[in-house]
């Protein structure tokens, strides 16, 4: 444990002294936005870096464990879009004096919720568009507009977001993706750190498919 500490994922404030980055999930207060364990964004708060998330659409913000959200990045939600199958766009009933109920929701181009995978690096004032998905360990360029799925361990960036290349080898990632790392108990994820930070990747596979062997033999 570093200085005496266990990690804490209802902990708000993960840095001593520093209130421009926090573990997000035990500040969310949002009923339609789910987060996971010890993942952080680069502020002193998160929801309003979620805009138009309105109840009546029904849709959800969720993002996994430990993934790391710069400043500036927008998750843009359903409540944004307008209703495009009419000749005006004019949102005619969110505005006072207009003769105009709701539309009905199947006129409206919903795309469902917004979904962020676990260990996801989202770079600075990237915007993340409605019912977006965003595989485990992917990677947002800063300033890229995501506004299709993303596949694991990709990195993207632009706007709009195109796929610069895969992190690893397609057997890396099955393997990454089945061992899920980040499901394992604090301690064990403590003595995974080495593997996790190690740069030489063939030692990782190695160690990935031993363990993943023991946990099938456990079971």
């Amino acid at each position: 444990m570093k200085n005496g500490k266990k990690p804490d994922p209802n902990t708000i404030h993960p840095i001593t002294g520093y209130e421009k980055e926090i573990y997000v999930k035990p500040t969310i207060t949002n009923p339609n936005i789910l987060v996971g364990d010890f993942t952080y964004i680069a502020d002193s708060e998160f929801e309003s870096h979620v805009t138009h998330l309105y109840p009546w659409n029904g849709d959800k913000l969720i993002i996994g464990k430990f993934c790391q959200i710069a400043a500036g990045v927008e998750f843009v939600m359903n409540g944004a879009n307008h209703q495009m199958n009419a000749v005006s766009t004019f949102p005619f009933y969110t505005l006072e004096g207009w003769e105009m109920k709701p539309p009905v929701l199947s006129d409206l181009p919903l795309k469902g919720d917004t979904v962020i995978g676990n260990d996801v690096w989202i770079g600075q004032n990237a915007v993340i568009l409605p019912g977006v998905h965003i595989g485990d360990g992917a990677i947002i360029g800063a300033n890229s507009v995501v506004g299709s799925h993303i596949a694991p361990y990709t990195i993207v960036i632009g706007n709009p977001a195109k796929q610069l290349r895969k992190r690893f080898d397609d057997e890396l990632i099955n393997l990454l993706e089945s061992f899920c790392w980040w499901n394992k108990s604090i301690e064990e994820i403590n003595t995974l750190i080495p593997i996790l930070t190690c740069s030489d990747l063939e030692r990782v596979k190695e160690e990935l498919k031993e363990r993943i062997q023991n946990e099938q033999t456990k079971n």
